[in-house]
């Protein structure tokens, strides 16, 4: 079956109801979401290039970030350009396809985040547990073949579901979505017919891969705090402990929501609460995560600023010919 056809007489479209009850107009909405947008765009790409380019970065904990901050970005722009669309749109309609797609995009990038802030937290752990070791154990190769399954883990287990939805029957004409994107309760919710099935296989899916990965999470934590009240100096701890502690407060919020909206045997009777929830997913941490990771950290603060300062000094040197050649020009 062609993506946009459907099994029963119905949908080639839906309408995203997006944010109920706000008294905030839909101008003040999208002024307040463009900018936290650009803010997320701002900081991530800043942290993108700024490990790039400065070889003091060139570590796996910044690697790390590094692909994280992509995954923001691009998590980011799969939800926020169309809801900011809609708040200028009478409408509010996204075809079925573009449904779809906003639909796997969402689900392969969230997995695959979930899977790397487990793979940073036992980063941390070897790192400070085992410091002897972690050049070894986490050399460029490894770094790579393990960033690269984390982008694999996400990509290839939401597709079953993806093609699942995509095949559902949506009687309803113009379906309204009870949300601001194509989530997965509120479309299984406008489909017409049984869906717990369904349901259940994402349930399976969402406890494997964020309850799994919390888990590595928690035990990696958990080891990290042990082997930190070893250390004998206050201060020692206190930069042992300040590595970690942003680490935590971004992943306590982003599992938190994700449990709350995807671990649960249905997900289409909570459809009415799980757009405030999103929200964190969506806006708060994508846009903490550079400030809380990286804009805080003395090394990042310093490779910014010769970042900065080369940039500077090369627009002025492409300036400055012009204005002596302007000057000699006009004597």
């Amino acid at each position: 079956m062609a993506l946009g056809e459907n099994q029963s007489s119905g949908a080639t479209e839906f309408i995203l109801a997006g944010f109920p009850n706000l008294n905030s107009t839909k101008t003040e909405l999208f002024f307040v979401f463009l900018l936290v947008y650009l803010l997320i765009l701002t900081g991530n790409m800043l942290i993108v290039g700024v490990v790039g380019a400065d070889t003091r970065l060139q570590t796996p904990m910044y690697f790390f970030l590094g692909n994280l901050s992509c995954l923001e970005i691009l998590l980011t722009s799969v939800i926020i350009p169309k809801m900011l669309s809609n708040f200028l749109s009478r409408q509010r309609t996204i075809s079925f396809a573009a449904c779809i797609i906003q639909f796997y995009f969402y689900f392969f990038l969230g997995a695959s985040e979930f899977l790397l802030l487990a793979v940073m937290s036992v980063d941390r752990y070897l790192a400070i547990c085992h410091p002897l070791h972690y050049p070894l154990l986490m050399n460029g190769a490894v770094c790579s073949q393990v960033v690269l399954a984390c982008w694999m883990g996400g990509l290839f287990p939401v597709l079953g579901p993806t093609v699942a939805v995509a095949l559902l029957p949506f009687c309803e004409q113009d379906a309204v979505v009870q949300h601001f994107f194509c989530d997965s309760g509120p479309l299984l919710r406008v489909a017409c017919t049984d869906t717990k099935k369904l349901e259940e296989t994402d349930f399976v899916l969402a406890s494997l891969v964020i309850v799994s990965s919390l888990m590595i999470t928690a035990v990696s934590y958990g080891h990290i705090v042990l082997a930190v009240l070893r250390i004998p100096s206050v201060s020692g701890r206190q930069k042992a402990f300040s590595t970690c502690t942003s680490h935590l407060i971004v992943v306590t919020l982003f599992y938190g929501s994700a449990i709350f909206l995807y671990v649960r045997p249905s997900q289409c009777g909570f459809v009415d609460t799980n757009w405030a929830v999103t929200v964190v997913t969506t806006f708060v941490t994508p846009l903490l995560n550079p400030f809380i990771y990286a804009l805080r950290n003395e090394c990042v603060k310093e490779a910014l600023k010769d970042m900065f300062r080369k940039v500077g000094a090369g627009f002025l040197g492409d300036l400055l010919p012009v204005k002596s050649f302007n000057r000699k020009t006009v004597k």
